[in-house]
């Protein structure tokens, strides 16, 4: 595949800079027939991006280029954002951000955002809308929500969202409409990690700390490339400062690139690579025994449970030889407390994942959690209690989840939920018929498996509304789009980390009609019926009340960027939040529900004869389904979307390098160029996420790339409910 130079790259770079990139492009969007440009976003162009000495001034806000929120500070001059950097006083920037966090101006200066309130002209998924006011698209969604609750009941009205700063208004929104179907990426990405911890430690997410570690385990997690900048960062200092650090994944990532040991497992065998590393240090005695009899219930039964759980039993499985896990075992142990295996937030993407996962939880318990008392390696996150706007109780609700959970799904938390099947529910009519969806900041066609079936869901309900900043392959298909600001026009409520809140404030005042989240969930909780649910004047008001525990000045957070909340000090004995009170290496709740109460194997499924494993994960310059229309990231994204085969698998098929294929599942087909490399196992393929829109309103990401979510087949872990990604098999031919 040929390689793009140095010189190429400036020389492109030059070439946006002066505009060719985006030139034209509100004439573009208005020959698409889908609406008319506002002359604040035709104005917008690149040009004023060019570096000057000195801004006009600067405000200190939080990055929403991802979920993982570092401090901003913002240069704007002439009234526009020219440069962002990071905040030194937020622990997760430090002053710096990353590619994403660079490029977040051109979401707010994307020539094809949505500026202002869109209704459906056309078929469902022709594209065509008609611009419309504010009043008349509140107006409309309020009635077509109503009509639904009252025909159908409030069950009938599916409401979901990816993880923001505003989803406490959006879930406040579904809850007093009254509605149990809610639907979260959470499933798509890291149920088997939270429901495991939960039921192992009682942390729902368990806070990684770097500082001292000297042998560090990841398993299918590829942090290079990952959003959690800060633990990144952290990763890359114990790099450099000597740890050890062992990457299991089918795929040579730049995680493993910079790891000391690379093991190129076979995919949904984590599970029996962990259960020997268990094996080992309890037959050899390795384990912290003060910490396993003070803090641990069940270790007996583990005990007798992983006995034949060899590393000569898991070579075989793993193809990882048998010297290899048992040094590991030994040096994993010897290096305690200063080691860990990492909790990933996903590991092979496998139905056996939660039982995986809950073997790492249990490794990491056997050397010892807390190299000093009340230090934990998994710390609690601690929280800030924030004061807030005063509501009345939430309405009972009787209806049973579309999604299983807690009928078909008991262990999984309602807040995580089981994204997939409340697709599925829709397309069967079981246990009843949904009639409408509200979707915010998500896009449920590319981001839910199998495509296909989630478009064909999206045209069996009545009433569709999306709350975004884009037009999205979901909003496509939407009957009224609701715009929202971008992270740098609007408030949200504020966000604590560790004992320091943060505030999200505007840069610049919001181009077009675009609002934020806090104006519109009122103003339609308002037209539901629902104001007491929503008491703030505005947005300001909800930050204050916010504040007013506190005392902290409104003026005050705006300036600075943040306060010191005090955060009362851990006294007593160490405690974990399980039923227990200590960490449970067997668990009575999942014996109650049916479930090994410890760690056991499970045999994945492997390919048939002449099939590949699909292999996923994120890429360094985007995040997940959002960012490929960003003009900035475009231009560092090539070669992310090509298909990646290892030389030898190519040669049997007689597959050259940049060759386009056919990848074909049981879920659908695509083409795509693809890239021949060594750094992946013969028996794998990967293809990156997020490519391949299909919504015309995205012209600088329309069709460019494949939809892996055409490919993807829906398979689900019957614990944790959480989605196994790779157990998709596709065959790959010369198209």
């Amino acid at each position: 595949m040929e390689e793009i130079t140095r010189e190429q790259w400036l020389l492109n770079r030059r070439q946006f800079m002066k505009g060719a990139v985006l030139a034209g492009t509100g004439a573009a969007l208005a020959k698409l027939g889908i609406f008319d440009l506002g002359p604040a976003q035709a104005q917008a162009g690149p040009e004023h991006f060019l570096s000057g000495p000195t801004a006009d001034y600067e405000v200190r806000t939080l990055c929403e280029m991802c979920v993982w929120r570092c401090g901003v500070i913002a240069k704007v001059r002439g009234g526009k954002i020219e440069k962002l950097d990071g905040n030194p006083e937020h622990p997760h920037s430090l002053g710096n951000l990353c590619a994403r966090g660079q490029s977040g101006l051109m979401m707010t200066y994307d020539p094809d955002r949505v500026l202002y309130p869109l209704m459906r002209v056309g078929e469902r998924g022709s594209g065509r809308f008609r611009r419309a006011t504010w009043e008349e698209a509140l107006d409309f969604t309020a009635e077509q929500m109503l009509r639904i609750k009252n025909t159908y009941g409030p069950e009938a009205m599916i409401f979901s969202s990816t993880h923001n700063l505003s989803q406490p208004l959006f879930e406040n929104l579904l809850n007093a409409y009254g509605s149990p179907n809610y639907g979260t990426q959470r499933s798509l990405c890291f149920n088997a990690m939270v429901t495991a911890h939960l039921l192992t430690l009682g942390i729902q997410e368990p806070a990684r700390r770097y500082d001292g570690m000297n042998y560090i385990i990841l398993t299918g997690r590829n942090l290079m490339e990952g959003i959690s900048t800060s633990e990144t960062r952290q990763l890359m200092e114990r790099i450099a400062q000597g740890a050890h650090v062992v990457v299991l994944d089918p795929r040579f990532t730049k995680t493993a690139a910079k790891a000391a040991e690379w093991l190129p497992i076979r995919p949904g065998t984590d599970l029996a690579f962990h259960l020997a590393l268990i094996q080992v240090i309890i037959d050899e005695n390795l384990y912290d025994r003060a910490f396993v009899e003070r803090y641990t219930v069940g270790f007996d039964e583990l005990a007798e449970a992983v006995r034949g759980y060899t590393p000569r039993w898991a070579a075989p499985i793993t193809e990882i030889p048998e010297a290899t896990i048992y040094r590991i075992a030994h040096e994993f142990a010897e290096a305690a407390p200063y080691a860990f295996a990492h909790p990933n937030w996903r590991t092979s993407n496998f139905i056996n994942s939660f039982q995986t996962e809950r073997a790492i939880a249990v490794l990491n318990a056997l050397i010892g959690l807390c190299p000093e008392q009340g230090d934990c390696i998994f710390a609690d996150e601690s929280t800030v209690s924030l004061g807030g706007p005063p509501q009345p109780p939430y309405p009972r609700v009787t209806a049973m989840r579309l999604d299983g959970v807690p009928w078909k799904y008991p262990l999984v938390p309602l807040k995580l939920g089981v994204f997939q099947e409340i697709r599925d529910a829709v397309l069967t009519g079981q246990p009843y018929q949904a009639r409408g969806w509200f979707f915010s900041r998500q896009n449920p066609i590319m981001s839910l498996p199998d495509m296909a079936r989630t478009i064909e869901a999206f045209k069996k309900l009545e009433f569709i509304v999306s709350v975004d900043i884009i037009l999205n392959d979901s909003s496509w298909y939407a009957d009224v789009i609701l715009p929202e600001a971008t992270y740098l026009e609007r408030y949200d409520p504020l966000h604590a980390v560790g004992s320091r809140v943060f505030i999200r404030q505007p840069v610049v005042e919001p181009l077009g009609e675009a609002r934020s989240a806090l104006w519109i969930y009122r103003e339609l909780g308002r037209r539901l019926g629902l104001e007491d649910y929503f008491q703030y004047l505005d947005e300001e008001d909800y930050i204050r009340q916010q504040l007013a525990p506190f005392g902290v000045p409104l003026e005050q957070i705006k300036q600075v960027g943040y306060f010191d909340a005090p955060v009362p000090e851990r006294s007593g004995e160490r405690t974990w939040n399980t039923p227990s009170g200590k960490v449970e290496i067997a668990s009575e709740t999942l014996r109650k529900a049916g479930f090994p109460a410890v760690p056991v194997w499970e045999e994945p499924p492997r390919p048939p004869e002449g099939r590949f494993y699909l292999l996923t994960g994120k890429v360094g310059q985007h995040t997940q389904f959002a960012t490929q229309n960003n003009a900035y990231l475009q231009e560092v994204d090539y070669h992310t979307q090509d298909l990646w085969l290892h030389p030898t698998a190519a040669a049997q098929r007689g597959i050259n390098n940049g060759d386009l294929v056919r990848v074909t599942s049981d879920a659908g087909a695509v083409e795509v160029k693809v890239w021949l490399t060594e750094g992946i196992r013969p028996d794998c393929v990967y293809l990156a996420p997020g490519f391949g829109h299909a919504s015309r309103g995205l012209k600088k990401a329309y069709n460019r790339g494949v939809n892996a979510s055409r490919v993807h087949v829906t398979f689900t872990d019957p614990v944790s409910g959480g989605q196994a990604l790779t157990q998709t098999f596709v065959t790959v031919e010369r198209a």
